[in-house]
């Protein structure tokens, strides 16, 4: 299901509607836009606890941010244009699907975020906790949105959980062949970079020629577990049948939003098979 509503989020951080929304309202540049949407449903915070939930990035790039981008926009300003923006996007890129489609689809994705369990849940409680939407696209995309934050939060308790860093968790990534604009775009050094190498090579993690070892495989892959099964309670609540009819509906639609994402894209989403 990730693979099916991740690519209704992304259209915030890769189609050019959405980046002239943050834009108009003075957030100019990628990362202002980013930081100041991504954060504002926690109000107007200072960095840190924008760092312990954003996870990857590197605490000085998170803190070149925040809370300057508060000059410029407020929170409800920002949480504004995102959801323009994205309604914005998927507007384009889903003219043509009948708007009975898009109204199932937002009610069955509504319902499935609905379940979230905010307990832990820092980013997906904080975007459940938003007001309603109220046309089918800005419920859809604030649904997806509920969901994959919710399903990150999980993510990042199991890497903390694991022992993993943030850095080395990107050095694991990127090693295991994602592309490595996930460490040249978060903000972390290469004396960073080497080493966390170091430490995944001393763990047993990466061969000390920076391959993944079947141990370091195994290790991750009961990351990825623990991330599924504890995004898993929205899913047993819609349950099987509603989940299958839900897929069936966001397959255009992802199948859309992906024309928008890069090959190697930063956020590790995978293409929909064929």
């Amino acid at each position: 299901m990730w693979t099916h509503y991740e690519p209704l989020h992304a259209v915030t951080y890769f189609h050019p509607r959405s980046r002239a929304a943050y834009e108009a309202i003075g957030l100019r540049g990628y990362w202002r836009g980013y930081f100041a949407g991504r954060a504002a449903p926690l109000g107007e915070t200072d960095a840190a606890p924008v760092i312990a939930v954003f996870f990857t990035f590197a605490p000085a790039m998170v803190s070149r941010a925040i809370p300057a981008v508060w000059q410029l926009a407020t929170p409800a300003e920002a949480l504004r244009a995102r959801l323009t923006g994205a309604v914005q996007a998927l507007a384009e890129l889903t003219y043509e699907l009948p708007e009975g489609h898009l109204d199932e689809a937002a009610d069955l994705l509504e319902a499935a975020a609905e379940a979230v369990e905010p307990g832990g849940r820092v980013l997906g409680a904080a975007n459940a906790a938003l007001p309603r939407a109220e046309y089918p696209l800005a419920r859809l995309w604030q649904a997806a949105t509920t969901l994959r934050e919710h399903r990150g939060d999980g993510h990042v308790a199991a890497l903390v959980a694991a022992g993993l860093d943030p850095v080395e968790t990107l050095a694991w990534r990127v090693a295991d062949g994602m592309a490595p604009i996930m460490l040249t775009g978060r903000g972390w050094t290469e004396e960073q970079w080497r080493a966390a190498h170091d430490r995944l090579v001393e763990r047993g993690w990466l061969t000390p020629e920076g391959k993944p070892s079947e141990e370091g495989r195994a290790g991750f892959r009961t990351v990825e577990e623990a991330t599924d099964r504890t995004a898993a309670h929205p899913w047993q609540a819609l349950g099987a049948g509603r989940v299958e009819r839900l897929r069936e509906l966001l397959d255009p639609l992802a199948r859309r939003c992906h024309t928008t994402i890069p090959p190697g894209n930063p956020i590790g989403l995978p293409a929909l098979p064929d």
